[in-house]
């Protein structure tokens, strides 16, 4: 089967699961976002595997969310899957001049790179849309996001002078988001907690570290010590609903301590 086919087949399979099933019909562009960003990762996941299988999978998890998105704005008269195709096809086009225009030329790899840049910068200005230093900064995982945009901002001297500098300013949101929290004020509340993870954001930075790498680490070694407790649990012939928290603190504690050991 040819990829048009393939393709085509895809399509009317999602336009029939949008009339036939009940959970797909009731998605909407901003209920699937979430799904989008998942499977992003899940592709990263399995590329990493090298598992040849599960790449081939992943991926059309990934293309499903487009498809999926498409047929949604079809059906609202917006636009179509070959719309985004196009679009994008042209875009690639519009942004490789080295490669197709009638004399191809060699670039560096930082010369690509600039000139990539500046054509998006001429697409913006011709939907009219302003200019930023941080149009640089993709829109992605919020940790890396918001350590791109401290940098791009401090690169023009945007930044606090130290470190303590910067501490106190993640105390002062500490506070606030307290303050936030006595009123009882949900959206201040989400406000807060967001400047909170910003400013520490901006101690990570400045201390030269890698937040998404910190918190990386912190996620395997809280997996790897509920791991622990699962398996004590296991052994004892208990579920984890049946242990208290002073149990399971307990085994955390002993969890640590086999970390100590090797």
């Amino acid at each position: 089967m040819s990829s048009v086919e393939s393709l085509e087949k895809l399509l009317n399979t999602m336009q029939v699961l949008r009339e036939k099933c009940p959970w797909d019909r009731e998605q909407t562009p901003m209920s699937l976002t979430k799904y989008a960003i998942e499977e992003a990762y899940e592709v990263e996941s399995a590329i990493r595997s090298g598992d040849l299988d599960d790449i081939k999978n992943e991926l059309g998890d990934l293309l499903l969310q487009v498809v999926f998105q498409s047929q949604m704005y079809a059906e609202q008269h917006a636009f179509t899957f070959d719309d985004v195709a196009d679009a994008i096809n042209q875009k690639m086009i519009r942004r490789h001049p080295h490669v197709f225009e009638q004399q191809p030329a060699f670039l560096t790899e930082q010369a690509l790179n600039d000139s990539w840049q500046a054509i998006k910068q001429q697409e913006k200005q011709a939907r009219g849309q302003t200019l930023s230093v941080l149009d640089q900064v993709k829109h992605g995982p919020t940790l890396t996001q918001a350590e791109k945009i401290q940098k791009k901002a401090a690169a023009v001297g945007f930044d606090f002078a130290t470190i303590e500098d910067s501490m106190e300013k993640f105390q002062e949101e500490w506070v606030e988001l307290h303050e936030a929290m006595t009123a009882q004020n949900a959206v201040e509340i989400e406000k807060e907690f967001g400047d909170c993870l910003f400013s520490l954001v901006n101690v990570g930075r400045q201390l030269g570290l890698s937040c998404d790498q910190a918190l990386s680490l912190t996620l395997t070694k809280f997996r790897t010590r509920f791991a622990f407790i699962e398996q004590a649990a296991q052994q004892q012939g208990k579920a984890l609903t049946d242990l208290s928290v002073i149990e399971m603190d307990t085994l955390w504690d002993q969890a640590k301590l086999t970390e100590i050991v090797k």
